[in-house]
């Protein structure tokens, strides 16, 4: 089965790092990452994606439009069994009881600890298996 993760953050750069931190698993097939530009572009692939493949969904916070904590309730209607964390700049307590609230199983604040992050990635590919 191929699983893929799925990245919302409206920075132009966020992709090319996530492909850089993860370019070893990209390469081998272990898991595919998509990257959605915004909230509404993210809840269009969540809605079509029939099957289980995907198995995380990493949102930043603060983005025009739809912010990722508006988002967080609708795909989790649309999808409640993936689990979402969010990324924001700012991890303070309040930031972080909206996104549990909502539905988040995390939140990781940036600069991006890739180490926990990969730690998460690959607890959910163990359960997808």
């Amino acid at each position: 089965m191929s699983v893929y993760i799925l990245v919302v953050d409206d920075e132009p750069d966020v992709e090319a790092l996530f492909r850089q931190q993860f370019r070893r698993d990209l390469r081998s097939g272990r898991f595919t990452m998509e990257f959605a530009p915004s909230a509404a572009a993210a809840l269009m692939r969540a809605a079509n994606v029939a099957d289980p493949s995907l198995i995380l969904i990493l949102s930043d916070i603060n983005m025009p439009g739809m912010s990722g904590l508006e988002m967080l309730p609708k795909v989790r209607a649309q999808r409640p069994d993936v689990p979402v964390i969010m990324i924001t700049a700012y991890g303070d307590a309040e930031t972080r009881r909206k996104a549990i609230e909502r539905g988040a199983v995390g939140l990781l604040t940036k600069p991006i600890d890739f180490a926990l992050l990969r730690h998460e990635i690959d607890t959910r590919l163990e359960q997808a298996a």
